[in-house]
């Protein structure tokens, strides 16, 4: 029985043992997705594309804003000396405007995240490959992302792979 024991226990120390080596072996490397986006090419002219666009719904959202604020102004200035049904059809009015505002808000939300998918997605999924072809060809395990939240807490500065995939996606 103890034979069988020490059988098993050396068994099992030694798959252990084989475990880390086959861990150990595995390479691991990080990037700075922040970095690379930021310095991707094509990146900064579909973000000065996309602000480009989205100046416009600002300025109509300034406008309806200013027009809520002149409403809610007068109706405040006013209030008194309005009747209570004239009173009552200017605050509706304000209400139907606030949430005509908040609508238009919500939907100019939408436009702007599925603007942004169409100019970075392409950005972004080039970025995607690129790293994967990286991890590919340099055997790694895993990529982890710095700029995410990974928490890499130290890291071999040789395994920092952010210059080499912008280096790929400029020559590309």
């Amino acid at each position: 029985m103890k034979q069988l024991l020490r059988t098993f226990f050396l068994t099992a120390c030694g798959l252990a043992l084989a475990g880390t080596a086959q861990a150990q072996q595995q390479t691991f490397g990080f990037v700075n997705t922040a970095q690379i986006i930021a310095e991707s090419p094509g990146a900064a002219t579909a973000r000065q594309t996309l602000e480009a666009e989205l100046e416009a719904f600002r300025v109509e959202l300034d406008r309806l804003e200013t027009e809520l604020d002149s409403l809610q102004t007068a109706l405040e200035r006013q209030g008194s000396s309005l009747s209570q049904t004239a009173r009552q059809d200017r605050q509706q009015e304000l209400q139907q405007k606030f949430i005509a505002y908040q609508q238009r808000a919500s939907e100019m939300q939408q436009t702007a995240a599925q603007r942004e998918q169409e100019l970075l997605g392409p950005v972004m999924q080039r970025i995607a490959g690129v790293i994967e072809e990286v991890r590919q060809e340099g055997g790694y395990a895993m990529i982890f992302d710095a700029a995410g939240g990974s928490m890499i807490v130290a890291a071999d500065p040789s395994l920092n792979l952010t210059e080499q995939v912008l280096a790929r996606l400029r020559a590309n």
